[in-house]
């Protein structure tokens, strides 16, 4: 056993013991974008949180095989292609580019694989095709809708009384729905005049937005995967959806662990905070906002809080965001100019112990739900330790290794520090040199010179205990 890590499951209601199905192999279902857009903040949340969750993982010695599906074919997708005069491949093809753009920026590992509902249109077809032979489907002109009332632990999830989910499905039916009752949903949809279809059993059309999990989960992780994760939004209907299909087909469960983000919400025209969604036009695209504050703040502000704690954007939020990642990146550097700096081959009792508590005390808080927010509490408690060890006397070169590793491995985990700084110019660091040379001959009147040359190139320089550091104004 590698861990006792404890996750909350939503259908439970309380956190439980994550004990993988598969031995040392933790299997994962992220549900992935709809994709006909850049994504924003708020869909960026659960790509971080879930990234996390499996360096993590993976540092404490599990193997985890982890699969984000893409939606590439869809309504949104179809209305788009309209307006631009072009195909709903092209539209799903270019957005999927810009996500890995997006992604790369923000330091998220690319899934074991990234299934297309448009490349395995025949794994979804079986499963509907299954549903209907169970007696859980029916078809009606074309269309195939799942018998919710047939299914019944609907609801379970959601925690929803079924009267009440059937008045809400109530208010949403048109008058020329197919459906037998409102609560059924659709499997398979009859293709309308000029719409991209795909031939099938039950006539040409193109599957409904929640049976491609339950194919994709089926096919590429098993019938019984350890978590199964997503926004809150998606628990209704999308999660419900998700386990009336799968469970009725496999007569298994669908997830051991049901995992759920809450929603980053924003504040505008001075009203309360609301969650932030395209259809309400209240977003920030990642892609906008990296070009102003940079990637990397972004994912800081979205692990920082933790994963079930809600989060509302704002420039004061990305803006200390990028102060927290800069006392970290200092501290990053302090360590790698004091390598050179010291010698000595053994660590001192005091370091090794120092290592030991917070390395305790961050997996514990990693253990506990996932509390990001906790486990970055302790890398700023032992950033604080390494500024006063680094300029100990008895400081040996054993030591700043030890504690160049542990930093490495808490901040690796967290996804952070990844930002490559940019490259000092040559005659920058010449002048720095030079200036050094002047300071210790005690001509500061050069050195305040040479100083005032560097600033004129755009660089400033600072003083440190371990050396001088060169930045970028």
């Amino acid at each position: 056993m590698k861990i006792s890590m404890k996750i909350y499951n939503t259908m439970s209601r309380i956190k439980e013991e994550l004990k993988p199905v598969n031995g040392d192999t933790v299997h994962i279902y992220a549900c992935g974008p709809t994709v006909y857009n850049l994504f924003h903040i708020g869909n960026a949340r659960p790509l971080c949180v879930f990234d996390v969750l499996r360096r993590y993982l993976k540092y404490r010695g599990y193997k985890v095989r982890y699969v984000q599906n893409f939606t590439d074919v869809d309504d949104k997708i179809i209305k788009k292609a309209a307006d631009l005069g072009t195909s709903a491949l092209e539209v799903s093809e270019n957005a999927i580019k810009d996500y890995f753009i997006d992604s790369k920026g923000l330091n998220i590992s690319e899934a074991d694989l990234h299934p297309k509902v448009t490349e395995n249109m025949n794994i979804i077809i079986g499963i509907i095709k299954t549903l209907i032979d169970k007696g859980f489907a029916y078809e009606a002109n074309g269309d195939v809708y799942f018998e919710a009332e047939r299914f019944a632990e609907y609801g379970k999830l959601s925690k929803m009384p079924l009267e009440e989910l059937r008045a809400g499905a109530s208010e949403r039916v048109s008058e020329s729905d197919l459906k037998r009752d409102p609560m059924d949903f659709a499997l398979w949809k009859a293709a309308k005049e000029g719409e991209v279809f795909w031939e099938s059993p039950f006539g040409n059309g193109r599957p409904g937005w929640h049976i491609e999990c339950s194919a994709m989960v089926r096919e590429y992780l098993g019938d019984t995967i350890d978590i199964h994760g997503g926004g809150t939004d998606l628990i209704f209907p999308h999660h419900e959806n998700e386990i009336a299909q799968s469970e009725a087909a496999t007569g298994k469960p669908l997830a051991s662990i049901w995992m759920h983000n809450e929603m980053v919400n924003v504040v505008t025209n001075g009203s309360g905070a609301q969650k932030m969604a395209k259809s309400a036009g209240n977003f920030f695209t990642v892609r906008n906002a990296a070009g102003i504050y940079g990637y990397e703040p972004i994912r800081f502000m979205l692990i920082a809080a933790h994963y079930r704690s809600k989060l509302t954007y704002s420039e004061e939020v990305i803006k200390s965001a990028q102060a927290s990642l800069e006392r970290l990146y200092n501290c990053k550097n302090a360590i790698e100019r004091a390598l050179g700096t010291k010698t000595g081959e053994n660590v001192n009792e005091s370091v090794a112990a120092l290592i030991n508590t917070h390395k305790n005390r961050f997996t514990e808080a990693m253990d506990d739900d996932l509390n990001t927010a906790d486990a970055l509490a302790v890398v700023f408690e032992l950033t604080r330790e390494i500024n006063k060890t680094l300029s100990g006397e008895a400081t040996t070169k054993a030591d700043i290794v030890a504690l160049h590793t542990i930093f490495n491995e808490f901040t690796n985990i967290l996804g952070l520090l990844y930002t490559k700084a940019d490259e000092i110019p040559a005659e920058v660091l010449e002048l720095a040199e030079k200036r050094t040379e002047a300071r210790k001959e005690k001509n500061f009147a050069l050195a305040d010179q040479i100083r005032e040359r560097i600033a004129n190139l755009g660089y400033t320089i600072e003083e440190s205990r371990q050396g001088i550091v060169i930045k970028k104004t």
